[in-house]
C-alpha cells in the first residue's frame, strides 16, 4: 500500500510541475510588460545600516535581499581571511515597466572597506547609460590578496558599502538588491603561475555558428538565466524585457557570444536598441556591446575577449581582468522599450550564436578546494522543470494532455489498491476524494 502510495504522489508531482510552466518566470507577464527578476530563492534578507557600526552580518558563500532608497548609503559587513580572494556583487533591481524612470547617470556602487573607510581598491559602480530605462544592473567590489599588497591584506572585519545615486526627476522607488559574497583560495606556496597578464590575444572572431536554432527562453536574471551550449538558439524578446543566459567556459577556452534581433515592420530608428553584456561568474561585469534598429536585422556582440585564465586578473581593464575563472559566463540581452514606439508593441525574433573554442585546461594549483562558480540551486531547479515539460515547442494542448495522462495513472492506481466492492456496499476510501482541476 505504502509503495502504491508513493507512485500516486509522483504522479500528481508530475502533474503540479507540468501545470505550473504558465507560472514559470518569463510566462506571466504579458507582451509589452518586462517580466519581474527572479531572486534567489536560498537568499536570506538583510537590512542595511546607514551607519557601519549597526552594519549586519555577510558570509562568504552566500546570497542576501535587501533594498535601498534613492540617495541611500547601506553599510553591511564582512569577514574575510588572510588568504583569499573575495568578490562581492550586487544586483539592483527597479521597479519594471513603462511607467518608470531612470536618468542616465543612476545608479549603485559597491565597495569593500577596512576599518578604517579606506577602500580595497576594486570598487565598481553600474550606471543604466545610454540605455535609460530600468532594468536589472550588477555592480561588484574585490578584495584582492597580493604578494606585497599594502591595504585589505589581513584577516578580520571588512565593510561593504552600497550606494545608490537617483537623479530627482527619476522614480523615486526603493531598489530591491540581491547581493552575494563569493570567496576564491590563493594558490599554493611557490605555484608557478604566470603573475603579468596577457597583452594580447586572438582578436578575430570565428565564423558564427549556423545551423537550425534550437529553442530557448531566457531568464530574467542571474538566477534562473537559461542554460546553453555552444551553437545557435532562438528565442523571443519584448520592448523593455531584459533576457539572461549561461554558458560554461573552461580554463584556457575563449567565448565569443552574439545576439541578432530580426526583422519587423514598420518604420523608424532606434540607438542602443539591442544592448548585450557579459557577466563573469561572480557577477563582474567583463564587457558590453549594442545596436541601433531601423526594422532591418541587427546583431550586437563583444569584442574577442581573452582565454579564461588565472593571471587575467592582473590586468587594469575589465574585459581581461574579468576572464580571470573558470564557470558559468552570463549574457543579458536587453531591447530598449524605445523599439515599440517605432515598430510595435509585440514579441521580437532574437538568435543567440555561442561559441567556446579552445580545449578545456587544468585549474591552476589552489591552496584549497577548487572552487565552483554556477547557477545556484534556484536556477537549475527552474531548468529542471523545464526539461521535465519539454518546454521547448511543447503546446497548452500538450500540457493538458500530460497533465490527464497523469491523472489516468493515478486512478489504475487506486483501482489495484481499492478491495472488491460487495453487492449494496461502498468500499472504504484509500484516498479521499479526487481533488478537484
Amino acid at each position: 500500500m505504502k509503495r502504491q502510495r508513493s507512485r500516486g504522489r509522483v504522479a500528481l508531482a508530475t502533474v503540479a510541475a507540468v501545470c505550473s510552466v504558465g507560472a514559470l518566470p518569463g510566462q506571466a507577464a504579458a507582451v509589452g510588460e518586462p517580466d519581474p527578476y527572479v531572486f534567489d530563492q536560498h537568499a536570506t534578507t538583510v537590512a542595511g545600516a546607514v551607519a557601519s557600526t549597526d552594519a549586519g552580518q555577510l558570509k562568504a558563500g552566500s546570497i542576501y535581499r535587501s533594498s535601498i532608497k534613492p540617495g541611500g548609503q547601506l553599510y553591511y559587513q564582512v569577514e574575510l581571511d588572510a588568504t583569499s580572494d573575495t568578490y562581492v556583487s550586487a544586483v539592483a533591481v527597479p521597479r519594471l515597466g513603462p511607467q518608470e524612470k531612470v536618468d542616465y547617470g543612476d545608479g549603485i556602487k559597491v565597495s569593500l572597506q577596512d576599518l578604517r573607510g579606506n577602500s580595497c581598491g576594486n570598487d565598481n559602480a553600474a550606471v543604466f547609460g545610454s540605455a535609460g530605462y530600468p532594468r536589472p544592473i550588477a555592480a561588484h567590489a574585490t578584495r584582492a590578496v597580493r604578494k606585497g599588497g599594502i591595504s585589505c591584506q589581513s584577516a578580520g572585519p571588512y565593510y561593504v558599502l552600497i550606494e545608490r545615486t537617483t537623479k530627482a526627476t527619476s522614480t523615486q522607488e526603493e531598489w530591491q538588491l540581491e547581493i552575494r559574497v563569493d570567496s576564491e583560495p590563493g594558490l599554493k606556496s611557490g605555484s608557478a603561475s604566470p603573475t603579468v597578464a596577457p597583452t594580447s590575444w586572438p582578436s578575430v572572431s570565428p565564423v558564427p555558428p549556423a545551423g537550425t536554432a534550437q529553442r530557448t527562453e531566457g531568464g530574467t536574471g542571474f538566477n534562473d538565466a537559461a542554460a546553453l551550449e555552444p551553437g545557435v538558439w532562438e528565442d523571443r524578446i519584448k520592448p523593455g524585457q531584459t533576457r539572461f543566459y549561461r554558458v560554461p567556459v573552461g580554463w584556457g577556452q575563449q567565448l565569443f557570444a552574439s545576439a541578432d534581433l530580426g526583422s519587423s515592420t514598420g518604420s523608424g530608428f532606434v540607438a542602443s536598441a539591442l544592448n548585450v553584456q557579459l557577466y563573469n561568474p561572480v557577477r563582474s561585469e567583463v564587457t558590453r556591446g549594442y545596436t541601433v534598429y531601423d526594422g532591418k536585422p541587427k546583431s550586437a556582440a563583444s569584442d574577442p575577449l581573452p582565454s579564461v585564465a588565472y593571471r587575467n586578473r592582473y590586468s587594469v581593464r575589465d574585459e581581461v581582468s574579468g576572464m580571470r575563472m573558470a564557470g558559468d559566463y552570463y549574457f543579458a540581452v536587453t531591447l530598449s522599450p524605445d523599439v515599440a514606439k517605432s515598430f510595435g508593441i509585440k514579441e521580437y525574433g532574437l538568435t543567440l550564436r555561442m561559441s567556446v573554442k579552445g580545449t578545456e585546461g587544468s585549474a591552476p594549483a589552489y591552496a584549497g578546494a577548487v572552487p565552483h562558480y554556477g547557477t545556484s540551486a534556484g536556477g537549475d531547479a527552474g531548468q529542471s522543470v523545464m526539461k521535465l515539460v519539454g518546454i521547448a515547442g511543447i503546446s497548452a494542448g500538450t500540457v493538458l494532455m500530460l497533465g490527464l495522462g497523469a491523472w489516468t495513472l493515478i486512478a489504475r492506481r487506486r483501482a489495484e489498491t481499492l478491495p472488491t466492492r460487495e453487492p449494496g456496499r461502498q468500499p472504504p476510501s484509500q484516498y479521499g476524494p479526487p481533488p478537484a482541476w
